[in-house]
């Protein structure tokens, strides 16, 4: 059977408890299409929309959690933490992540093994800057990434890798469709070398909208779309999840 896509909506800094009734909105839109959606919320947020979701084809995620279990780091939020409050996958290394707290991929790897003894689902994020495609490192620069943010913890369990070119989140650009392709059939086949027998959903992220969801999910190897401000209301992300099925 066809791989379903997944739809995140990454809400970043944004959402009150007044945001509810657009989850409450979203699960019903959810349940008469064919994606997988997942809603990431600020972490205040998750025990709450915990509620509002159970039960519902909508599942519920962090968006970053601390490498280790517990402990004296203010501030920090475990894998464990997002567990107990609702929280069945993270985001980690997105590129607000590394470029605006300078984490490393080595970083980004021990978050991904905390995720997994949490039981969490981790989607890691990849992808390159404006100048390291205009100087041709772009193989390269996603290769280091896949390489040094996936831990061989990986192999066996689930999991999921968005591409994410940083000079395309929240800019209004879009990759062109060869770039998407080029750059999902690069992760794949090393994700196929890394981890035989995984089939990991390979998302695309960087100004997803309405008006171009349907033609990138319909792009060789896209297994999904991560989303970040057309997320934020029932009229832009409701097309979204549409254009998934």
């Amino acid at each position: 059977m066809p791989q379903r896509h997944l739809i995140a909506a990454n809400w970043k800094m944004n959402g009150l408890a007044a945001a509810l009734p657009v989850a409450e909105a979203i699960a019903e839109i959810a349940r008469s299409h064919a994606s997988d959606v997942a809603i990431f919320p600020p972490a205040t947020l998750l025990p709450l929309m915990h509620r509002v979701l159970e039960g519902t084809p909508v599942r519920l995620g962090g968006q970053d959690c601390h490498y280790m279990d517990g402990g004296a780091y203010t501030g920090d939020i475990s894998a464990a933490q997002l567990r107990d409050a609702g929280a069945s996958l993270v985001i980690l290394g997105h590129s607000e992540r590394r470029h605006g707290h300078l984490e490393p991929c080595e970083l980004v790897a021990r978050k991904v093994g905390a995720a997994l003894r949490a039981d969490l689902i981790p989607i890691v994020c990849i992808g390159e800057t404006l100048d390291q495609r205009k100087a041709g490192k772009t193989v390269d620069v996603l290769t280091k990434q896949l390489r040094d943010s996936l831990p061989d913890d990986l192999d066996g369990r689930e999991f999921h890798v968005s591409y994410e070119p940083v000079w395309a989140i929240g800019t209004g650009m879009i990759a062109s469709d060869a770039q998407i392709v080029e750059a999902i059939g690069l992760i794949r086949t090393w994700l196929s070398e890394r981890f035989p027998g995984a089939n990991p959903n390979i998302l695309y992220g960087g100004s997803v909208k309405p008006s171009n969801a349907a033609h990138v999910l319909k792009l060789s190897g896209v297994g999904g779309a991560l989303v970040g401000g057309a997320s934020l209301t029932v009229e832009e992300f409701a097309p979204i999840i549409a254009a998934g099925d």
